[in-house]
């Protein structure tokens, strides 16, 4: 049996947009940063924009919708990777109040801790997010909600 794990870990997420520049400002906005790296087209127009997110640097990407795979769903896909957050009910109202479209609401996943949502960024991507004790537990962080109630 290999022992060795295939997949090591999140690495880049990437949301198509037909405007780039306008998802650039959305997502700065959201996250408070600017992106670390841009690229143009062939026209000269941006194409492509990519941030550093959380604690481990993973990549949110954008990307001109001119430039997605033949077979990439119009509308929302049906796969929504979940990024943690600590406030996720303040998350969701945030990114609700930026003109974000509900997708999935608020769900409690049980008696575990576990709490996810998920919106329809203003560019057409599912945007999950997830309070998620397990993530806190193996990166050795303080687990918010748990504290917040003792």
């Amino acid at each position: 049996m290999n022992t060795k794990q295939t997949f090591r870990g999140f690495a880049t997420i990437s949301y198509w947009a037909d405007d780039v520049e306008a998802a650039k400002t959305w997502y700065s906005e959201l996250l408070g940063i600017a992106p670390y790296f841009e690229r143009s087209g062939p026209d000269g127009q941006l194409a492509y924009a990519e941030f550093r997110l959380g604690d481990f640097q993973h990549e949110l990407g954008l990307i001109d919708g001119r430039f997605a795979p033949a077979r990439a769903a119009a509308g929302p896909g049906g796969a929504i990777m979940y990024w943690h957050v600590d406030d996720i009910e303040g998350t969701l109202n945030n990114l609700k109040a930026m003109g974000a479209e509900e997708y999935e609401p608020l769900i409690h996943r049980g008696d575990s801790g576990f709490i996810t949502a998920s919106v329809i960024d203003p560019f057409g991507n599912v945007l999950g997010i997830m309070y998620n004790p397990h993530f806190l537990k193996i990166h050795g962080l303080p687990n918010i909600l748990k504290r917040e109630h003792d």
